[in-house]
């Protein structure tokens, strides 16, 4: 319900969170386009989702919606998230450990498949470091400031 309205703003969702606070629900939207979405991007996607939210009666009781594009440290949720991202600074937790450790800080440098695994390749400290895609838990874009004046290092 939430993915048509926002193409339907000619936008991609690139994360929907729906979390349970004391006294009422939290909805995170974070919306993206090629370029960057605009304020005006987040606010039509408040617009759209907040009525659709109503209608529907959903999520059960009061809720807070938030909108917002998702910034430097963009997740990296969908399979093509992470064809896009290659050669990025990445910061990835898996579920279990991969060689002793479930925190990855490198570049990711390659996303295969093999026999139906997907496997996510990053360069850690000039190693490169094999993680199932099953077992990431969370992964994000890394960015690093060079210095003052200097732009950050990564891809947007």
């Amino acid at each position: 319900m939430v993915e048509p309205a926002v193409e339907a703003e000619g936008l991609e969702l690139v994360e929907l969170e729906c979390l349970r606070m004391k006294t009422r629900w939290l909805v995170r939207i974070f919306i993206d386009r090629e370029g960057g979405a605009t304020l005006d991007d987040c606010t039509a996607v408040s617009h759209q989702v907040g009525d659709l939210l109503n209608v529907h009666d959903l999520p059960p009781g009061p809720y807070t919606l938030e909108v917002s594009t998702p910034g430097l440290d963009r997740p990296l949720t969908r399979d093509k998230d992470f064809e896009k991202y290659r050669g990025s600074r990445v910061r990835i937790r898996t579920r279990e450990p991969v060689e002793g450790s479930r925190n990855f800080l490198g570049t990711y440098v390659d996303y295969s498949t093999e026999g139906g695994r997907r496997i996510v390749t990053v360069d850690v400290d000039g190693r490169g470091v094999r993680i199932d895609r099953d077992n990431i838990q969370k992964a994000n874009l890394e960015y690093e400031l060079s210095g003052k004046g200097q732009k950050a290092k990564g891809k947007r």
